[in-house]
């Protein structure tokens, strides 16, 4: 029995000795070196800001975090200013399609103000008019449905609308775009369509959606 833990004792020795085997602890790694134009950035910042740090009274490590706490801040409200109107509108579009559409003798007047300046080959100012009038009607009506930055094109695709009402905003949307930027006057086919998408959407239910 003594002979075999001897043994066994001389063999842990040798093993112990060899030194292929590695038995301290490895010393910690060294953290990556920061890029030359990080380390000249954060110099430049030390030396600009040294004077505010020394007029509050702070060190430039202290202010470097409370700078770096501002910035993350501001990155994380700039990112909710981008993506709150996204979730709002979504949450407005996540209920059962409105069947909204504008009072009859509010769509009626649009219609006359709107033939009278076709009838005098002002087709451009004929369509401008529907969309402009249109979606006063829907901001008076519901306010909670559209963001003060809301375009044209977004109103088409707004889930709360019905599809008639989608359907026209896209129509005449187009049509105006195309006259404004485009630099290309509408005709009298243009016209006729934009007036029977709104028609078609707002007189729908009083079974007077035909175009004049």
């Amino acid at each position: 029995m003594d002979v075999t833990a001897g043994a066994t004792a001389q063999d842990w020795e040798a093993v112990r000795a060899d030194p292929a085997i590695q038995y301290a602890p490895l010393p910690p790694a060294e953290p990556p070196k920061p890029p030359e134009w990080l380390v000249k950035l954060q110099q430049w910042l030390a030396d600009l800001l040294k004077p505010v740090g020394e007029a509050l009274g702070l060190s430039w490590p202290t202010l470097k975090w409370i700078l770096i706490g501002l910035a993350v801040l501001g990155i994380a409200v700039l990112a909710w200013r981008l993506i709150a109107p996204v979730f709002g509108r979504m949450r407005k579009g996540a209920g059962a399609e409105s069947e909204w559409a504008p009072g009859r003798e509010e769509a009626l007047a649009l219609l006359e103000d709107a033939d009278a300046l076709a009838a005098a080959g002002r087709f451009d100012e004929a369509t401008h008019l529907l969309l402009i009038r249109s979606v006063g009607q829907i901001r008076a009506a519901r306010p909670d449905w559209l963001e003060p930055s809301s375009t044209a094109r977004e109103i088409a695709m707004l889930p709360a609308l019905p599809e008639r009402a989608r359907a026209a905003f896209a129509a005449i949307a187009e049509r105006v775009e195309r006259s404004l930027f485009a630099l290309r006057s509408l005709d009298a086919e243009d016209w006729h369509a934009a007036r029977a998408a709104y028609s078609d959407f707002a007189l729908a239910n009083l079974g007077q959606g035909t175009a004049a």
